[in-house]
């Protein structure tokens, strides 16, 4: 009797400690996502800060691009942040409210590779039609291009939409679900609709990523006066086609969220923070670190 009394208050204590390690993973990687997320913010208000109040940047079709990925990204950010917390900490939500944030971050996950299409079809515009480039790439077509990634972004969410209404009972709208990727997804064409536009959608930016680069470096070759605009142009696309590829890695932890669904919490917001999070904090800070006039203004804003 002395042993079992025994054995139960190993297990007590055990199933004590485990709960204190799980609270303490939780905390800590809910405090290095929000410090993470913190410097993001920090970052894009220091890019966006300068964007709105230099006209002559405004006026230019390639830096709207870039502050509708900084937006977008960051949008996408907090959202997956948003989902981050709900699946650490199993908040419950409406259904509905669940599936909106989800489509959300699918939208602007899928905003960002098109974005980086555009703009390299900006520079190939640049290169190739210097003296179209105004007429075709002005501010206004530059907005309409925006208003279409979304457009197209929101194609794959309303269309599993329209498959939940259709093919499941719709009284789970009414109910409050632990919040994630996951507990949206309830039937397989869910599955096959996601997946199929996300491999369509990033194989069709790839094409046209290698196209303009392409069509860039021909015109580089061609010009016979050494380094150009030209072959400036074909590195900033190459440097797209790194951010697709960066852009890419978020797909691994999608699958990890499926293969790892009952893991242990360290390791599946470990995938998290890798996979997702921090291939969204490289891509807009490279590009935005590399760019001169970016780099002039945050000098200046510096040494005041």
């Amino acid at each position: 009797m002395m042993n079992i009394t025994v054995t139960s208050g190993n297990k007590t204590a055990l199933s004590t400690y485990d709960e204190k390690t799980i609270e303490t993973v939780r905390t800590s990687l809910l405090v290095v996502m929000l410090l993470g997320f913190c410097f993001f913010l920090y970052l894009m208000k220091n890019f966006l800060s300068i964007y709105f109040t230099i006209d002559h940047i405004r006026d230019n079709s390639r830096y709207n691009l870039f502050a509708h990925m900084l937006i977008t990204d960051t949008v996408y950010l907090f959202l997956c942040l948003l989902l981050a917390v709900c699946s650490l900490y199993l908040v419950y939500l409406p259904f509905s409210i669940c599936y909106t944030t989800v489509a959300a971050a699918s939208t602007s996950f899928l905003v960002t590779p098109y974005n980086l299409a555009i703009m390299s079809l900006e520079r190939y515009v640049a290169v190739c039609f210097p003296l179209r480039h105004t007429e075709i790439c002005s501010v206004q077509n530059t907005f309409i291009a925006i208003a279409v990634m979304w457009v197209l972004g929101l194609v794959s969410p309303i269309l599993e939409l329209i498959a939940v209404l259709l093919l499941t009972n719709k009284d789970i709208f009414s109910l409050k679900v632990k919040c994630s990727r996951l507990t949206v997804t309830i039937i397989p064409l869910q599955n096959s609709i996601k997946y199929t536009s996300i491999v369509f959608n990033l194989s069709v930016v790839g094409i046209i990523l290698m196209f303009t680069y392409m069509k860039v470096i021909i015109v580089a070759k061609k010009i016979s006066s050494g380094p150009s605009f030209a072959s400036k142009a074909g590195r900033t696309v190459m440097l797209h086609t790194f951010q697709l590829l960066l852009c890419m890695t978020s797909l691994i932890s999608s699958f990890n969220d499926v293969i790892f669904a009952d893991s242990v919490v360290f390791l599946r917001m470990t995938f998290f923070l890798v996979f997702m999070f921090l291939p969204r904090f490289l891509s807009p800070l490279i590009y935005g670190l590399r760019d001169e006039v970016f780099c002039k203004y945050l000098k200046k804003a510096r040494s005041k």
